[in-house]
């Protein structure tokens, strides 16, 4: 149970709960919109009402398509004496009678006392941003109405086309965040990146420009490391155990790779698991760590067609490491990447059993820091 409130990233936990018109409201059904989910210990306290006069003004912005907004009352006054209401379409009240959904969002720890707060979810149900109630409730509607006039809108039905099996996830690392990285790489350089090729019953590495041209930097900062893995353990395994019910305990490297335009930078079709040195390997993450500041380099999976693939800064895409995809070449800037791999348990031994294969230059420098 959480003791402190839920951060950038994080996903929103999935609770059952009394609402106005249903005794077990199922919350996790409100995903595919963005949503307010506002926390509060009484609709009594002058702050709140101020705050909920400002959200029903604003109510034609809560339309359950794009928007929709929770508040969540720790008073059960507020139900007896009808202190709040559903106004449908999208404002609706959650009974938080014993404080559970509170303790959950980190609003009510026993012993103290409650912090109003209001959190923006995205339509995954994972946190775009936490609101303290800092000033009055007309201050804490204006920042969360500045939050809201960002976000894009969710868009109209479409026929779907073909689609590779992947996740794209945003919001995995903070911007800030990728912009240390990309410090780390400058101020350290990167080296010529190869691939893996099985030769003579060893797993050795290869050059060749024509099938990739490629910077890698090891991030050897053990402390930058922890973060990097601490983000993809909270933000990003939750998303991969729900799309695809797989629990990845490990993660292979830590590198910040650089497709520059001046080299054409690019990766050829392959796959990331078809060597002895790297059949452990489930799931591969791209993280982009600056979208938008370059041309061109977009994931391709040719088996399902000619889609090109991308994520915002901060966002990841993942996908097996069977699939056959490729990075198109940069045509302009640099694109600046977080490449790690994803494994379990039943992966771990099979790259043990499977390190006599290895080149010793590959078993000491690409395969090292394999991790929890």
């Amino acid at each position: 149970m959480p003791t402190s409130p839920l951060g950038f990233g994080d996903p929103a936990p999935w609770f059952f709960c009394r609402t106005e018109s249903n005794p077990r409201y199922v919350f996790d059904t409100v995903a595919g919109r963005f949503v307010v989910l506002s926390l509060f210990e009484s609709a009594a306290q002058p702050q709140i009402q101020e705050f909920l006069a400002c959200i029903m003004a604003d109510c034609d912005r809560f339309d359950d398509s794009n928007l929709c907004f929770f508040g969540v009352s720790a008073d059960v006054e507020d139900d007896i004496q009808k202190r709040v209401s559903n106004r449908l379409p999208g404002i609706r009240f959650i009974w938080d009678d014993d404080r559970a959904v509170s303790s959950l969002y980190g609003a009510h720890v026993d012993g103290n006392a409650y912090r109003n707060m209001t959190y923006l979810l995205d339509p995954m149900l994972r946190v775009v941003a936490n609101l303290p109630f800092d000033g009055s409730g007309s201050e804490h509607f204006q920042a969360l109405r500045t939050l809201l006039s960002q976000l894009p809108p969710i868009g109209e039905d479409f026929p779907a086309l073909l689609q590779a099996p992947i996740l794209v996830i945003p919001r995995v690392f903070e911007p800030e965040f990728c912009a240390r990285l990309i410090a780390y790489y400058d101020s350290h350089g990167g080296e010529d990146s190869g691939f893996m090729r099985d030769v003579n019953g060893k797993t050795v590495k290869i050059i060749d420009h024509g099938h990739k041209r490629r910077r890698d930097c090891t991030v050897e900062d053990e402390m930058l490391r922890t973060e990097c893995m601490h983000r993809i353990h909270d933000r990003l395994a939750p998303q991969i155990q729900r799309a695809f019910q797989f629990n990845p305990t490990r993660m292979e490297r830590y590198i910040i790779a650089c497709y520059d335009d001046a080299e054409s930078g690019h990766f050829r079709p392959h796959r990331d698991n078809t060597t002895k040195g790297t059949a452990h390997r489930r799931f591969a993450v791209s993280l982009f760590l600056n979208s938008g500041e370059y041309e061109g380099g977009y994931l391709r999976f040719p088996e399902f067609g000619p889609g090109q693939y991308t994520a915002p800064t901060g966002g990841a895409v993942v996908f097996s490491c069977s699939l056959l995809h490729e990075a198109t070449p940069v045509t302009k800037g640099r694109r600046m990447m977080f490449l790690p791999f994803l494994y379990d348990e039943p992966a771990r031994r099979v790259r043990e059993q499977n390190l006599q294969f290895l080149d010793e230059q590959i078993a000491t420098a690409e395969f090292r820091g394999a991790t929890e």
